[in-house]
C-alpha cells in the first residue's frame, strides 16, 4: 500500500489552518485587513504551519490547538516578511508586488506590527507557558537575526560561521519552534522536544540555502522575486563567499566590490565566477548536510504516514526551483 502523497495528507488539516487565519486576519479597520489578506493570499509554500501538524500528528495528538499553533506560526513568518520587504526595498515576493510595493511601506510595517500582535494573541488562546517562551524567543531572536543581517550587509569579509548564524536566527528559528510546537500541543517529553526542534533548525538551514542558491539559478517567475536580488543588497550569501574563498584574485575582487557597493552591475560576470568555482554546488552540499542531519533527529519518532512525511520534507526543502 502506496503512502498518501503529502498534500493528500495535510488537506484537511491545512483547510483547517487557513480557515484559523482567515478568521483572526479580521480587523475593523479596513486597510489592515486588505494588505494582512494581500501578503496571506499568495500564498506560500506553508512549510513552517505543516512542520507543526505533522509533528503533532506523528506523535498521535488529536485535538485542535495544533491548528491555531500553526497559524500563528504563518502570522509571524508574514509578519518578518512584511518588515524584510520594506527593510530591502524589495519589489516582487511569491511573482507578485510586494505589500509595501502596492500600499506603501508605513502600512506594511504597522500591518506586520498587527500581525506579530494578533499572534501573541492566539498564542495565549492555548493557555501554555511553555508555548508562550517558545513563541516569544523564536520572536525575538527573529528580530535579532534582521538586524545581524543588516549589519553584515556591505561587509565581504564576513565569516563562513557569522553567515550561518544569522540562517538559524533569521530563518531556521521558526522552523524550530514548529517542531517544538507540534511536541508541545501532543504532551510530548523534553527529549522529543529538543529533538524535533533539532529537525526544524536543520531543515530551515537547508531551506535558507537552496533559497541563497536560487538567486542565482532561477527566474521571478519560478522564484517569486528577482534574479540577484540578494546581490543588489549587498548581502554576503554563501555561493559569493565560497568564490572569494576558492576563486581567482579577480573573481574575489569582482565579488568583493559587488557586495560593498549593493550592485548587480557585474552579475554576469560573477555567476561566471560562481559557476568556474563550483559555488552553487557547494551551497547544495551544504544543504544537504542539513538536510542529513534533520532527518537523524526523527529517529525519536515511531513509524507512521506522518514522520514519512517529515522524512520527506528535507529533499522537498533541497530539491527545488522556487
Amino acid at each position: 500500500m502506496t503512502s498518501p502523497s503529502l498534500t493528500d495528507l495535510l488537506r484537511d488539516d491545512m483547510a483547517e489552518v487557513d480557515r484559523v487565519i482567515r478568521a483572526r486576519l479580521h480587523s475593523d479597520v479596513a486597510l489592515v485587513s486588505q494588505v494582512a489578506e494581500y501578503i496571506v493570499a499568495a500564498g506560500g509554500k506553508r512549510m513552517r504551519p505543516a512542520m507543526v501538524v505533522l509533528c503533532a500528528k506523528a506523535l498521535g495528538y488529536t485535538g485542535h490547538h495544533h491548528h491555531e499553533l500553526a497559524a500563528v506560526v504563518e502570522f509571524i513568518h508574514t509578519a518578518t516578511l512584511l518588515h524584510d520587504d520594506v527593510v530591502d526595498a524589495s519589489a516582487l515576493r511569491r511573482g507578485r508586488p510586494t505589500a509595501n510595493a502596492e500600499f506603501g511601506n508605513a502600512a506594511s510595517v504597522l500591518v506586520g506590527d498587527f500581525l506579530y500582535s494578533r499572534a501573541f494573541q492566539m498564542m495565549v488562546s492555548v493557555h501554555d507557558m511553555h508555548v508562550m517562551e517558545i513563541l516569544s524567543d523564536a520572536t525575538n531572536v527573529i528580530a535579532e537575526g534582521e538586524v545581524l543581517q543588516l549589519m553584515n550587509c556591505h561587509d565581504p569579509d564576513i565569516e563562513i560561521d557569522a553567515y550561518l548564524q544569522v540562517i538559524r536566527y533569521k530563518t531556521a528559528k521558526l522552523f524550530e519552534a514548529s517542531g517544538r510546537l507540534g511536541a508541545v500541543v501532543s504532551g510530548a517529553d523534553a527529549t522529543v522536544e529538543g529533538a524535533l526542534g533539532r529537525y526544524g533548525m536543520h531543515l530551515g538551514t537547508a531551506f535558507q540555502l537552496i533559497d541563497d542558491v536560487l538567486d542565482y539559478t532561477g527566474n521571478a517567475e519560478q522564484t517569486g522575486k528577482n534574479v540577484g536580488d540578494d546581490l543588489a543588497e549587498g548581502k554576503p550569501t554563501l555561493p559569493l563567499l565560497h568564490v572569494m574563498r576558492t576563486g581567482t584574485p579577480e573573481q574575489a575582487a569582482c565579488v568583493r566590490r559587488a557586495i560593498e557597493q549593493g550592485s548587480a552591475e557585474e552579475f554576469d560576470a560573477i555567476l561566471t565566477a560562481i559557476n568556474a568555482t563550483g559555488a552553487l554546488d557547494y551551497t547544495r552540499e551544504c544543504a544537504r548536510a542539513e538536510a542529513r542531519h534533520a532527518v537523524a533527529e526523527l529517529a525519536c519518532l515511531s513509524d507512521s504516514i506522518y514522520k514519512r512525511a517529515l522524512l520527506e520534507l528535507p529533499a522537498l526543502a533541497v530539491d527545488r526551483d522556487r
